[in-house]
């Protein structure tokens, strides 16, 4: 009996120190992190205003009074062209536990269904999205305040998911089961979103989560691993789909973050379920200035 016991108590210390283990591991990782993010960001960790090499759009925080009605009607008409559209969708998932194998036919089940949604509305929602791409004001509320870089996740969501890094990168965050999506509009005029994840002008959605509600941590991520064309770029967010798993909500607050050649800013907002797509900001890339050569022979050709 006291073999017995001296067995159990030898798998207990190894249990602890398994456990000590792990932590350990954990803390060094989320400290290498940490330091990943300093040397990504700077001390800074917001976007330079004064680069030339971007212009930052104008966010609802900069309008005066008589802008702010403005910018409230347009909204109300977006919101109506949802309802006009008939761009909702059903409430279908039930908080409930399921096994591994109904698991994956119920994400096999969600993929088909908005398979078969975009099939049938692709048209209203290019309507929609062309609608919401006409504003030019951004809704998202930028983060003033320096973020430190130990109190952000969006990179180790990043790092979970496999997502990749370039030299524009858009990532959008959000801490429930819903199903939010990015739809990023490109200089090109192409729009990138989960029915068009790889644009021509050389964009890519590689990260789209929440088809089915896997994770309350989730992230998605739009990127320019190459050369980013020059141009303006515009960011929504789209709430497709609301879960009811685990009293997720029919409002959600989401964070966004815009990294252009090493810089950063982030904005946060709030969207509902039933609601039109917000235009969240806009950016636009410059090129390079052109040299007294060029614009020489550039007046030349006038």
């Amino acid at each position: 009996m006291m073999q017995y016991a001296a067995i159990a108590a030898s798998f207990g210390i190894g249990a602890l120190v398994l456990v000590f283990l792990m932590k350990r591991s954990n803390k060094r990782r989320r400290l290498a992190l940490i330091e990943a993010r300093r040397a990504k960001y700077g001390p800074s960790f917001t976007m330079d205003e004064t680069d030339p090499a971007h212009i930052q759009g104008r966010q609802t925080e900069d309008l005066n009074d008589v802008e702010i009605v403005a910018y409230d009607e347009r909204g109300l008409v977006r919101n109506q062209n949802v309802q006009f559209l008939r761009l909702l969708v059903s409430d279908l998932f039930e908080d409930e536990e399921l096994d591994e194998t109904e698991e994956e036919q119920q994400r096999a089940a969600l993929v088909e269904e908005r398979q078969a949604w975009i099939e049938e509305n692709e048209d209203q929602l290019d309507q929609h999205a062309a609608l919401v791409e006409e504003e030019e004001i951004g809704s998202g509320v930028s983060v003033m305040e320096i973020i430190a870089p130990e109190d952000d996740d969006i990179e180790e969501r990043l790092e979970r998911e496999g997502g990749k890094g370039g030299q524009v990168q858009v990532s959008l965050a959000w801490d429930d089961y819903n199903d939010l999506d990015m739809h990023v509009f490109c200089p090109s005029g192409e729009r990138i979103y989960f029915n068009n994840k790889i644009s021509e002008c050389g964009g890519e959605l590689d990260v789209d989560m929440n088809v089915r509600p896997v994770s309350n941590n989730a992230v998605e991520n739009v990127v320019w691993t190459g050369n980013a064309p020059v141009g303006k770029y515009k960011i929504g967010v789209h709430f497709y789909k609301h879960h009811r798993k685990r009293r997720s909500k029919r409002t959600v607050t989401f964070r966004l973050r815009v990294l252009v050649h090493g810089k950063s800013r982030d904005y946060s907002g709030t969207i509902t379920a039933g609601n039109a797509m917000q235009m969240v900001t806009s950016f636009t890339l410059k090129g390079p200035e052109p040299s007294s050569e060029e614009d020489e022979h550039s007046d030349q050709n006038l």
